[in-house]
Order: structure tokens, then sequence, then C-alpha cells
């Protein structure tokens, strides 16, 4: 008990070193959004459990420390009647191996083209945001795991689109002392800028001078943005009571490049074997003028089928400002 509080004083620590207001725009921000029913209703404190198909976006040492073998589909109505939409599957090779892919999908609706002087101009456009990664995890020992995910960014609005590329690394320790640590750095590598066709113009390169070329195609350059880097320091351990339930409880230390430090804390309840769960947590403590509230949610894990196994879980986001929402997954452990 003395090193878990020496362990929650030094989280306590972590989200006062940098007390300074980062607060600034990013290239990919939904890169940040958190993924998954389990790990949301958590209050986002999963880096040191990451034991579901969303580990490749908080830990990716998860898949290899858990030796996760299943297929993975989430759907969130998210925020301005956004579509979030995430999918991975993991396979587990030899000598401690594991491999996944994953997809990160962010569409909504057509919207109408509004311009200065012109609101009904009859014309619609889309915007899109997507993430293509490969995991790669191994397990160095039977208590230390490590993990990679390079994945391809693109954002779409209109015809005008950004590339990029990043790299997500973390690592998954279960202590001699019973509890785990995980750590994960995400969203590692070069900025992005946005280009297309909509940012040619026409351009009157001098208007003092008469006669000359009113209509020279010009291009409105935009600036470059950072990814949105974020560390993230996670404990957790359970606390079992035979096979009639059990205990988890989590907190992470998150330090992202575009705002202040903050803690995430939850807890997960299993009864009955893990036949159904229950699932609470708080996001984003110490954090000014905060978004997310609490968050709660439920897993089901349905009867085997041969030797495949279906669980569902879903949870319940309250916002501030923006609105709740809903995670709901799919996942088939096989």
């Amino acid at each position: 008990m003395r090193n878990i509080r020496l362990i929650v004083s030094y989280f306590l620590l972590l989200s006062f070193v940098f007390p300074v207001d980062k607060a600034g725009t990013m290239a990919a921000k939904f890169l940040s959004a958190s993924i998954g029913p389990k790990a949301v209703a958590m209050g986002g404190a999963f880096t040191a459990i990451a034991n579901d198909g969303s580990a490749m976006y908080w830990n990716p040492a998860g898949i290899g420390y858990n030796r996760i073998r299943n297929v993975y589909v989430n759907h969130s109505d998210w925020i301005a009647d956004i579509s979030f939409d995430y999918f991975s599957i993991s396979v587990p090779l030899k000598n401690s191996h594991v491999l996944g892919i994953n997809i990160t999908s962010v569409t909504m609706g057509e919207m109408e083209v509004t311009r200065y002087g012109n609101e009904d101009t009859g014309e619609t456009f889309s915007a899109s945001d997507h993430a293509f990664g490969i995991t790669y995890a191994l397990n160095l020992t039977d208590r230390f795991s490590v993990g990679f995910n390079g994945k391809y960014i693109q954002e779409k609005i209109a015809n005008n689109h950004a590339n990029g590329w990043a790299l997500d690394l973390g690592t998954l320790f279960e202590t001699p002392y019973g509890f785990r640590l995980g750590t994960s750095i995400s969203n590692f590598g070069p900025k992005m800028r946005m280009t297309g066709d909509d940012l040619l113009v026409a351009v009157d390169i001098d208007e003092s001078i008469h006669g000359n070329n009113e209509s020279v195609t010009g291009y409105l350059a935009t600036d470059q943005f950072d990814l949105p880097l974020i560390l993230r320091v996670g404990i957790s351990d359970d606390i079992k009571f035979g096979q009639v339930a059990r205990i988890t409880w989590a907190l992470d230390a998150n330090s992202p490049n575009d705002n202040a430090s903050y803690i995430n804390a939850g807890f997960e309840i299993g009864l009955l074997g893990d036949l159904f769960t229950l699932r609470g947590g708080v996001n984003s403590l110490f954090l000014v003028d905060k978004e997310q509230e609490f968050a709660v949610g439920f897993g089901i894990k349905a009867p085997g089928l041969i030797k495949q196994q279906l669980q569902i879980n879903y949870c319940f986001e309250a916002l501030t400002y923006l609105g709740d929402t809903h995670q709901l997954s799919l996942e088939i452990i096989y």
C-alpha cells in the first residue's frame, strides 16, 4: 500500500509540473478523440490495461502483453452528428509476437456551400478524416511488452486535403508487486499542411496598374501544424473476490502538446467471471475548463460459439458544452 500511495502522489505531481496553458491549433485533431467504450467508460485510464481491440490506440504494447486475438468494431455517435468509427484485428504470431491492423474513420453528411453575399449556392461539400495503422508488439519477458503502431493519416475537406504519418510507442510492465505500469507516446510525426484545388484563386497582383492581367492564378499557402502528440503514464491493479467478482482500478497521467497536463481515473467491476461488467470514470482531472465530465458503461460477454466468443461494450460520456456521446463496440475473440 505504501508503494501505491507513492505512485499516486507522483501522478498528482505530474499534473502540476507544467501549469502553463498550452492550448493551440493542431492538425488531425481527431487522433486525440478517445476510442472504445471500455476505455472511455473508465475515464480514459486505459494505458496500463489495454486489453481489447482499442489497445492499438491507447498502448500498442497491450496486444502483445494480453495476447489479443480478435476482430474489433467500434462506433460512436460523436458530437455535431459526426460518425466516429474504429476497426482493428489482431493476430498472435510465433515466439510472443503479435501483429495488428487498425482503421480510424471520421465522417459526416454533405454540407451546403455558402459564400459571402451568396448563401444559397446549391452546391455541397464533404469532410472526412482517416488513419490506417499497422501494429507490432513483442513480449520481451512474461512481464514486459513493447509495441509500435505506424499510421498513415489523411484529412479531407471539399477539394483540399492533408496527408501525413505518425508513430505510436508503448510499453506494459507487470511489477513484482502485482500492479501494472504502462507508458505510451502517441502521434509522433512531422507537421501537416493543407493543400488542394480550392486554394487556387484569381489574383490582381497590382490593383494600381490599369490594363494588366487581373486574373493571374495565385495559390493560398497554408501553415504547417503539429500533430496532437501526447505522453501517457498509467497504473492499474486488480482486486479479486474469488470467482465471483473482480474490481480493476486505473489512473493515467497525460501530458499533451496542446493543453495542460491532467489525470484520468476509472474502475471496472467484473461479475461472474466477467460475464457482466460495470465501469465508471472521470476524465481530465485538474484541467481548467475541461470538456469531459464523467463516463459510465457496461459490458456483456455472450456465450461462446464453437471456439469464438462475442463481447459487447457500451458507454455514455457526458460533455460540458458539446452534448453527450455514446459508443458501442463488438469484439469477436477467436
